[in-house]
């Protein structure tokens, strides 16, 4: 039972200590990941540009390679493996708001957390006293996203 909840995420048997380590840690991660959005944001606009603008392109790739797998490594130990968050909710977040990375970076963590916050009630609700893993619904909405994503790129 409990490596299927953890397969497919669960956020009900974290403690209170485990919890306000991990949140610690998560937090430490995106603060040093956002002094890199303007460094991202160049990147984006091409290596070379970068370079050229002063940004030292390896040093920032690694920094934040380091620092989003700590969040992920983190969230996964804590959560289990949630999928299409990550997926779904930077697509749609940079629809929303465009793509300068100093105000997508925490409008997708703060959007990601309430869906999940949303998934995880829908999964306790829906079918209680039974309980649905929280992945289970993220799929539910991510998957039709995913294909719709696919379906536009042919276009």
């Amino acid at each position: 039972h409990s490596i299927t909840f953890w397969l497919m995420g669960d956020l009900s048997h974290a403690s209170a200590r485990e919890i306000f380590v991990a949140a610690a840690c998560v937090l430490a991660g995106f603060a040093l990941l956002y002094t890199q959005a303007r460094n991202l944001n160049l990147i984006v606009q091409g290596e070379d540009t970068a370079e050229h603008l002063g940004v030292n392109v390896e040093r920032t790739k690694t920094l934040l390679l380091m620092m989003t797998s700590l969040i992920v490594a983190v969230a996964v130990s804590l959560a289990g493996i949630i999928g299409f968050v990550g997926i779904m909710v930077p697509h749609l977040m940079r629809l929303v708001f465009g793509s300068d990375h100093r105000l997508v970076l925490p409008v997708c963590a703060l959007f990601g957390a309430a869906f999940l916050i949303v998934a995880d009630t829908v999964a306790r609700v829906v079918f209680a006293p039974a309980e649905l893993p929280v992945g289970v619904v993220t799929a539910l909405c991510g998957a039709p996203y995913f294909i719709f994503l696919l379906k536009r790129k042919k276009l």
